[in-house]
């Protein structure tokens, strides 16, 4: 089976396409898995969405825990990779099963608040860009992974001049076929503004809430996060410097 094609249970109908897609890719979040469904679904009231929860291969109660949810939420659709592959992975196995033309993002542990959502569907929507990224205000994170994250911010905005104050954050909403077009890596997650850009899309970026983690760990060291930045950051500028703009492109009638 290649990646776009995703296993359903047997007989299960492809159900009209929603307005909108919610991917959260999750990794041993028991604790939070049911609580942040309730959060999606509350703060999307009168919206056509699904949820579409990534486990990626939890060696804990996560899969569990998503599946009593899932009794009480029929717009909770499961997704469990069989080797853990990370949350690139996760996120893009996420949207390549979306069924909605706009989809929205956040990360799985609860630190992302689900209650933002419409206001980037709305920036998105009156900016006329692909993608709405969220920055982070008010960061609850011990100050050892802020220090981390700053360094590894401002060596990628100096380097990427993407516009970008923090990429590490998960909520984004952003178009499905845009998100499709960019070239995948592991940990392509933190440099979506960039990869857009380098595509000719649109990028807004608006200030979101943060929480404290109170489920759960971490799933990075703060020494492996910035080191694994400071590899990434120049695979990235190799893509910027090999993206070639073809410019508006004609299709020809043949009539």
């Amino acid at each position: 089976m290649n990646e776009t094609q995703i296993s359903t249970a047997p007989g299960e109908a492809i159900k009209t396409a929603p307005a909108l897609s919610v991917v959260a890719p999750m990794y041993n979040e028991a604790g939070g898995a049911a609580q942040l469904v309730v959060e999606i679904a509350t703060a999307l009231a009168g919206v056509d969405f699904e949820i579409i929860i990534v486990d990626d291969a939890s060696t804990d109660e996560t899969l569990a825990a998503l599946k009593t949810a899932q009794a009480g939420h029929t717009r909770l659709r499961i997704l469990v990779h069989e080797a853990n592959a990370g949350q690139s992975r996760a996120l893009r196995t996420g949207v390549l099963a979306a069924r909605a033309p706009l989809v929205a993002t956040l990360d799985g542990d609860g630190q992302n608040d689900p209650a933002d959502f419409p206001r980037l569907i709305r920036e998105l929507n009156e900016s006329g860009a692909a993608m709405a990224a969220g920055e982070r205000r008010g960061r609850q994170d011990s100050n050892a992974k802020k220090l981390a994250s700053r360094a590894a911010n401002a060596v990628r905005r100096r380097l990427l001049r993407d516009g970008a104050a923090d990429t590490g954050c998960g909520l984004k909403v952003f178009e499905r076929e845009a998100f499709l077009r960019l070239p995948f890596f592991d940990h392509m997650h933190r440099y979506l503004p960039a990869l857009m850009r380098r595509e000719g899309f649109a990028v807004v970026f608006v200030p979101v809430n943060h929480r404290a983690r109170a489920h759960g760990a971490s799933k990075y060291s703060n020494l492996g996060r910035l080191l694994v930045a400071f590899r990434d950051v120049f695979g990235v500028l190799w893509l910027l410097a090999r993206a070639r703009a073809p410019g508006k492109i004609t299709e020809i009638d043949p009539n």
